[in-house]
């Protein structure tokens, strides 16, 4: 391909070596179209030869009866009309037809491109276009027609894009259409002021230039890159020009050497495979020397291996790696994974004996077709079996509309104003990379690189996501602004509460403007809350956690919800003396029941008394009615070890320690390893009769409102009467809760630790397992 195919701006064609060069699908040639006579009613005019014939290259049997009658009405509404140009207007919707003709669009497309300015700049109207060419060209002429300024003002182009993505989630080809558009606009746009040419180019470069990448239509892509680059950055577009003369003047030609030396390697392997040079575009020059400095032969180009089916590919790359240097580090397979806009390839790259890497991409010649031409070469989408069922309500649901363009959709019906919705299109289109992740139940969520779970919840549950409280990622634990790889399977875990809060520390880790709208609108709407949400606490809006104590809820709250059923309430507060019950110089609140006189009782007492009354016939006895554990050694000391709380009917096991007492442990404790590892020898110890026991339990949540009084009030409701707990500070929205409890019946532990299981938030709950004795 010659320099000036590379780019329209070039002065002249280069000549040299890369003339060998085969040339993507070359839609700069095609940008005018001459126009002759009238032509006669019984055959095709003579001004859209050019059409047809590239249309009959991708559709031999194709109906060309409706371009006939498209042509006649569009030269006829636009006879008289002149673009800036000074040429004829009928030129422009001819060469938009031209250019969709070449990427292999069906009639359907066509005949709309032809129509697609009448209903917004002459008299024709919709209702015309439907009656002579039938719903479909009418839906797709409307989809791409303006709203006009005088309704909208300064809202008109925004609103116009917003109504053309709703057309386009029925039907992909109206944006198939404004890309072919914009792109005959874009070559001719020199006439325009200079201002008007870069606030174009700015438009076409963030918004429509991410839209063709997502449709998979990298002719028109690549194409408007080249002329964005030229308007915005016209040094570095020149400098760019500069190097690719220059190396079209070179002697030598690195890349068809390698391209030879392929074809053998391939021969000898018995496979039939096409090898061409495919030249880099200026933007993508640009970006190679931007990365690697100096610029080489081999860095214009790559290689282009096409074959005729999937498993050729595989081969193929299987005997350049095998007879020739691969660099593993450039191996990539789209064709096993495709990329989120139909793309399909094998990419690895081969080093020469010069040092020259010369990247080589496979596959077959229907994705060669794809890769240029995206959705538009899929023809029309809604042409399927017979027997496949209509959408509800006449809804024209479009088979190839990508995840990415259900988001959008969504998120638009959402965006307040038109401003916001204009600025948010453009971050969106911004994150030109997918990932998909897994949820439990097997089904996927497309998401932009770098989201988060707050971006997978809003994807999965919309505004139900308000009531998420956390996530596991692969199995594990994970904060809400945990940022998700593709392949991670995600559990969500919601709550139970229709009341549920975001939290506006959450907008600090959406990405997708799904996530960040549904957020937004929701403290709109609760300015009262934005106060709660600013006040420290990490997580959820309104869990009072406090900077200081850790507790979680308020003094009132946990008051209320620990003697609903009669167990001992909590007596923290912030307002009080520091006494047992206050929180400590760690930030963690620990509260104990008061004996009838009002005074704390004493941690270490109660412990002794739990586990360490001695009596002659050698058991572990507690005033309060722990369980009681017996050794037939008279006179012992038997005490519970702290380490592990056993509690019947657990399997025990002790040990003797000095003076005289036995320490009785779970089998399972780290501690009883530790100690058969030094040798100690293990005395049998038993339960006694009493059913009562005492438990130290460990609560593993995420912070909500109100959480403490549920879980205090769900102990209460199981006859757990609570001797002390430990509410630690937040952490990354989660909390850790310690209690020590006090069981009419040991048999009672297992509905204990349940109840609180099913508290909302509470996700982990466990026995106290510590190493030590």
């Amino acid at each position: 391909m010659s320099a000036e195919a590379t780019n329209p701006a070039t002065p002249g064609p280069v000549a040299g070596p890369a003339a060998r060069w085969r040339a993507r699908i070359d839609l700069r040639r095609l940008g005018r179209a001459a126009l002759l006579g009238p032509a006669a009613r019984d055959r095709l005019p003579d001004a859209i030869g050019h059409v047809a014939e590239a249309h009959r290259a991708h559709h031999p049997d194709a109906d060309l009866e409706p371009l006939r009658r498209a042509w006649v009405l569009a030269e006829s509404s636009h006879r008289g009309q002149m673009r800036k140009s000074g040429e004829p207007y009928i030129t422009h919707p001819l060469a938009v037809t031209l250019i969709l003709a070449e990427l292999g669009a069906e009639t359907t497309t066509l005949t709309a491109s032809l129509l697609h300015d009448t209903v917004e700049d002459t008299e024709v109207t919709l209702d015309q276009v439907g009656e002579e060419f039938g719903e479909e060209v009418r839906f797709l002429v409307d989809g791409v027609t303006k709203l006009e300024k005088v309704d909208y003002g300064a809202a008109a182009e925004p609103e116009t894009f917003r109504k053309m993505l709703v057309a386009t989630g029925n039907d992909v080809r109206v944006m198939s259409i404004k890309l072919a558009d914009r792109l005959h606009n874009m070559r001719t746009l020199g006439v325009m002021r200079p201002e008007k040419q870069a606030r174009i180019a700015k438009v076409t470069r963030d918004v429509l230039i991410p839209l063709a990448e997502r449709l998979g239509v990298q002719a028109l892509k690549t194409e408007l890159e080249d002329l964005v680059f030229a308007i915005l950055h016209p040094e570095e577009y020149e400098h760019t020009r500069e190097l690719i003369v220059d190396n079209a003047s070179r002697a030598d030609d690195p890349l068809a050497e390698i391209a030879e030396e392929v074809r053998g390697v391939l021969r000898e392997a018995g496979i039939q495979a096409e090898v061409v040079i495919r030249p880099r575009h200026f933007v993508s020059v640009h970006r190679t020397a931007r990365k690697r400095g100096r610029l080489r032969g081999a860095d214009f180009g790559r290689l282009l291996v096409l074959v005729a089916e999937d498993a050729d590919c595989y081969g193929v790359l299987g005997e350049l790696h095998t007879c020739m240097t691969p660099v593993v580090s450039e191996f990539k397979d789209f064709i096993a994974v495709p990329k989120f806009n139909l793309y399909q390839s094998l990419h690895t790259a081969v080093a020469r004996g010069d040092g020259q890497v010369v990247e080589v991409l496979i596959r077959t010649h229907r994705m060669h077709k794809v890769a240029e031409a995206g959705v538009v070469a899929l023809g029309n989408p809604y042409v399927g079996p017979p027997e496949e069922p209509s959408a509800a309500d006449g809804e024209r649901v479009d088979p190839t509309r990508p995840g990415w363009l259900s988001r959008l959709l969504e998120w638009q019906a959402a965006a307040p104003d038109a401003d916001t919705f204009w600025s948010t299109l453009r971050e969106d289109l911004a994150q030109d990379r997918e990932i998909t992740v897994f949820r439990p139940d097997g089904g996927t969520l497309g998401l932009p690189e770098g989201a988060t779970c707050v971006d997978a919840a809003y994807a999965q549950y919309g505004e139900d996501a308000h009531a998420c409280l956390g996530a596991r990622v692969n199995g594990r634990l994970a904060t809400l602004s945990t940022v998700l790889k593709d392949g991670d399977t995600v559990q969500l875990l919601m709550g139970q509460d229709p009341a549920a809060e975001p939290s506006k520390e959450w907008l600090e880790h959406a990405h997708t403007p799904a996530a960040r709208i549904a957020i937004q609108r929701w403290i709109a709407t609760h300015p009262s809350h934005e106060t709660q949400g600013e006040t420290g606490q990490t997580g959820r809006t309104g869990q009072q956690t406090g900077e200081g104590n850790g507790t979680t809820g308020t003094a009132a709250d946990v008051k209320a919800a620990a003697t609903a059923d009669g167990a001992n309430p909590f007596r923290a507060s912030a307002a009080e003396p520091p006494t047992a019950d206050t929180p400590d110089s760690a930030g963690r609140t620990v509260s104990e029941p008061r004996s009838p006189d009002g005074q704390a009782s004493d941690d270490r007492a109660s412990d002794d008394r739990a586990s360490s009354d001695r009596s002659s016939d050698g058991q572990a006895a507690d005033r309060s009615g722990a369980a009681v554990a017996l050794v037939d050694q008279p006179g012992a000391t038997v005490r519970l070890a702290g380490c592990c709380t056993p509690v019947p009917p657990d399997e025990i096991t002790g040990f003797s320690v000095r003076g005289g007492v036995v320490t009785v442990h779970r089998v399972e404790c780290a501690a009883v390893a530790r100690m058969k590892g030094t040798g100690r020898g293990e005395v049998d110890v038993r339960w006694g009769d009493t059913a009562e026991c005492r438990v130290t339990l460990f609560a593993e949540s995420f912070g909500r409102p109100h959480l403490l009084a549920d879980l205090t009030e769900a102990m209460a409701g199981e006859g757990a009467e609570i001797v002390s707990a430990t509410v630690e500070p937040p952490s990354q929205q989660r909390v850790r809760h310690t209690y020590t409890v006090q069981l009419p019946d040991a048999a009672q532990l297992p509905a204990l630790m349940r109840a609180m299981r099913n508290v909302a938030g509470v996700y982990d709950v466990s026995r106290a397992q510590t190493p030590g004795a």
